[in-house]
This record gives structure tokens, sequence and C-alpha cells, in this order.
């Protein structure tokens, strides 16, 4: 052991090789994890859909409360809006319903994610499974939300004569690029808030401002072209790039650069924390 010692001290490029080694190791077993969990349909799929259950266990109409709770609101919020701001009810509900709807689901991203970890502490510590199942499992919870939310669309869709056309398929590209960046944001989010506690609160209390600086209530033709709260923030970026589409409207090009961006850069940096980090979660709990 000792001459092993030795012999690593005085050959600096075999101290580097080892640690170029264990780095690539740490890579592996981090992308083994996600890989891992992501085909774990069987512990996500069921957790998630526990999840939604969960919610609505002995009320009469179970999960059907995500619909008309959701739809109740935008009714409400649509009408009343529609006349503060003078708008027509035609542009204004499709906009607040698909906007809104969105806007639940990224936010759902942000704030559950800084829970990921910390709720599913339980199963982390008793549960030989990849860690990168909870952060699938809170995106299948969403999605199935959405999938109820998505009948509030079609309905405002016939009810204001949107036709559908060809544009409507660029929404798909928009919400994948939504999914993955909220597959890094919940990782991210859920490591930091696993190692200091006040993230959760701090996340929290960020959206709430963050929601009345993007244009859900209100729409971006009430303000003049490029204001700052409206090209520095991403959330409504992510948000034109279905909603837009789905109103029949043009994209601009700087929606898909910014999401884009974000989605690569967020990825790398989550990848190289996760790596740091992934073997140390389970003891901040």
């Amino acid at each position: 052991m000792a001459s092993s010692v030795e012999e690593t001290a005085s050959r600096p490029d075999l101290a580097k090789q080892k640690v170029k080694t264990n780095k690539r190791s740490m890579t592996r077993r981090a992308i083994d994890d996600l890989v891992g969990g992501l085909l774990r349909v069987n512990i996500w799929g069921v957790l998630g859909w526990s999840d939604i259950r969960q919610q609505y266990r002995r009320s009469t109409l179970g999960p059907l409360w995500i619909t008309l709770s959701m739809a109740a609101f935008v009714l409400f919020l649509g009408i009343l809006y529609a006349q503060l701001f003078n708008r027509p009810l035609h542009l204004y509900m499709p906009h607040l319903a698909i906007g809104y709807i969105l806007w639940t689901m990224i936010s759902s991203f942000v704030e559950g994610g800084s829970r990921c970890f910390i709720s599913a502490e339980g199963i982390i510590k008793q549960l030989a499974a990849p860690l990168s199942v909870h952060v699938y499992r809170l995106i299948w919870a969403n999605l199935l939300t959405l999938a109820h939310h998505v009948i509030i669309i079609v309905v405002v869709m016939v009810v204001f004569a949107i036709a559908p056309n060809e544009n409507w398929l660029l929404a798909i590209p928009g919400l994948l690029l939504i999914l993955l960046t909220g597959a890094w944001v919940i990782f991210l989010l859920g490591i930091l808030s696993a190692r200091f506690r006040d993230i959760p609160q701090i996340v929290q209390t960020v959206m709430r401002m963050i929601f009345f600086m993007t244009p859900v209530l209100w729409m971006p033709e009430f303000i003049p072209r490029r204001a700052i709260f409206l090209t520095a923030n991403p959330f409504h970026h992510y948000i034109e790039l279905v909603r837009g589409p789905l109103l029949n409207k043009p994209i601009d090009p700087l929606h898909w650069q910014v999401a884009g961006a974000l989605t690569v850069i967020g990825w790398i940096v989550t990848l190289l924390v996760y790596r740091r980090f992934r073997q140390r979660i389970a003891y901040w709990l």
C-alpha cells in the first residue's frame, strides 16, 4: 500500500490519469442513473399516477376535479380580465386558457422540483432505485395533469372557432423543450434543495413574482416590443412556443433561440452537478 502511494506521488502523470479515470467513472454512473431511471417505468409510472389519485382520494369525482377546478378558474378570470383590459373575449380567453395551463405545468416543475428528493426521502432510503426515478415521477404526474387540462383547451378552441391547421404541429417541439428543460430544472433544484432547505421557500416566493411578470393574465401587445421583462423572461419564451402555434400566430425566432440555449446549457450544468453530488443526496436527506 505504501509503495503504491509512493509510486503515485512520484509519478504526477499517473495521479492525473487516476483522476481522469475517476471522473469518467462518475460521469458513467450518473448517465447510467438517468437512463436506468427512465427504464423503470413500473416505478415512476405507478408513483406518478398514485400522486394524482392521492390528491382526490375518497372524493366523488376523483381526478375529474383537476379539469373542473381549472375550467372554473379560467372561466372566471377570462370574463373578469377581458372586461378590465377591455379586450374581446374571443381573443383573450384562448390566450389566458393556454397560457395559464402551461404556466401551471411549468411552475409545478420548478416548485415541485425543489421538493423532489426531499418529499421522496423515505423511498430513497428504503428502495434501491435510481434517484432519477423521482424526477420522472414528477414529470409523469404533471403530464397526466396536462392531459386533463387539454380538454379545456379543446373546448375553448371549439367555442371560439379556432380552426386547427399545420401550425399546431409546431406546438409539439415546443412542448418537448418544456419537458426537457423541466427535467434538468427538477434535477438541479432537487439537489440544491436537499443540501440547502431554504431553497423551496425562496423558489415559491420568486415564482409568485415571476407569474405577474409573464404574459399569462395580460397580453404582450400591452407593452412595447422587446420590453426587458419579456425578452429576459425565459417563461415567456417557453409558453409562446406552444401558445403561439395553437393560436395561429407566427413564432418569434428568439423564442426558439432562448429555449434551445437554456435547454442545452441547463443540461450540461445539471449533469456536472449531478455527477459530483449524486452519491451525497441520500446523506443530505
